[in-house]
C-alpha cells in the first residue's frame, strides 16, 4: 500500500526534512507516526499525498510509483486518499453537508450517489442530524468529524491524518482514534501522525517513530 525506499527530503535553504527513510505499510494496515515536533512526520505524509515530491528516493502509493505521476495526474491518484487535518479545514459558509460533498462534486459523482454517499459517512461519525448547520454551530470534535466523513465519503482505500487529536481534550481524541479504528475494521488502511504517546497507550497497533527526519523505531520489527 505504502512504501518508502531511501527516501529524502531537503526543503529549499533548509536541513534535510527526511533522511533515508525506508518503511512498508500493508493494505489494510493501521499504523502511527510519531516524533517530535519537525520530526518529519508532516513531510512524510505529504509526499504520501503528493503535496509535495521527494528530493531523492522512491515514494510507491497503492501501487504507483509517485514520481511518474505528472502533475496533471495528482488529483485523479488523490481520490482514492482521504486527507484528514489537524484544523479541519472546513468552509465556514457553506453547510456540513456541502463540505463533505465538495471532493465528491470534484470528481464528478452524480448529485443522487453524492447524497448516498455524504449521509453514509455522516451517519458513520454521528453527524447525520446535523448536515444542514454550519461548521462555527458545533464543537471542535465534532468538526474534526466532519473532516473525517469528508475523507471517507470517497471510499478510499487509504487515510492519512496529520495529528487529528491535536486540539482535542484526551476523552475526544480517544473517541476520534476509536472511530479510525472502526474504519481501519473494514479494510481502510490508516497512516496516523500524532504526538500523543499518552493516547496511543490505548491502543495496540503499530508505531513508527522518526526523529531528525529517520526512522528511529518501528515496533513491526519487534
Amino acid at each position: 500500500m505504502i512504501r518508502f525506499e531511501n527516501v529524502h527530503k531537503r526543503y529549499p535553504n533548509s536541513r534535510e526534512a527526511l533522511s533515508g527513510v525506508s518503511l512498508n505499510i500493508e493494505k489494510g494496515e493501521m499504523a502511527f507516526l510519531t516524533g517530535p515536533s519537525g520530526a518529519g512526520k508532516s513531510t512524510l505524509l505529504k509526499l504520501i499525498a503528493l503535496i509535495e515530491r521527494p528530493t531523492r528516493g522512491t515514494v510507491v502509493v497503492n501501487d504507483r510509483n509517485t514520481s511518474r505521476i505528472s502533475r496533471r495526474g495528482i488529483p485523479k491518484f488523490r481520490q482514492r486518499i482521504g486527507i484528514v487535518f489537524q484544523d479541519h479545514k472546513l468552509l465556514v459558509d457553506r453547510s456540513i453537508f456541502d463540505n463533505v460533498a465538495l471532493p465528491l462534486v470534484i470528481a464528478g459523482l452524480s448529485r443522487r450517489e453524492i447524497e448516498r454517499r455524504v449521509r453514509a459517512s455522516l451517519d458513520q461519525v454521528g453527524l447525520l442530524e446535523r448536515e444542514s448547520h454550519p461548521p462555527l454551530a458545533l464543537s471542535s470534535g465534532e468538526q474534526q468529524r466532519v473532516g473525517i466523513a469528508r475523507a471517507v465519503a470517497g471510499r478510499p482505500d487509504l487515510v492519512i491524518a496529520d495529528e487529528p487529536t491535536g486540539n482535542l481534550d484526551p476523552a475526544l481524541s480517544l473517541e476520534i482514534m476509536r472511530l479510525f479504528t472502526r474504519f481501519n475494521d473494514v479494510g481502510v488502511t490508516l497512516l496516523i501522525a500524532t504526538h500523543d504517546l499518552d493516547l496511543l497507550g490505548h491502543l495496540d497497533y503499530r508505531r513508527i517513530e522518526l526523529v531528525d527526519g529517520k526512522v528511529n523505531y518501528d515496533s513491526a520489527s519487534e
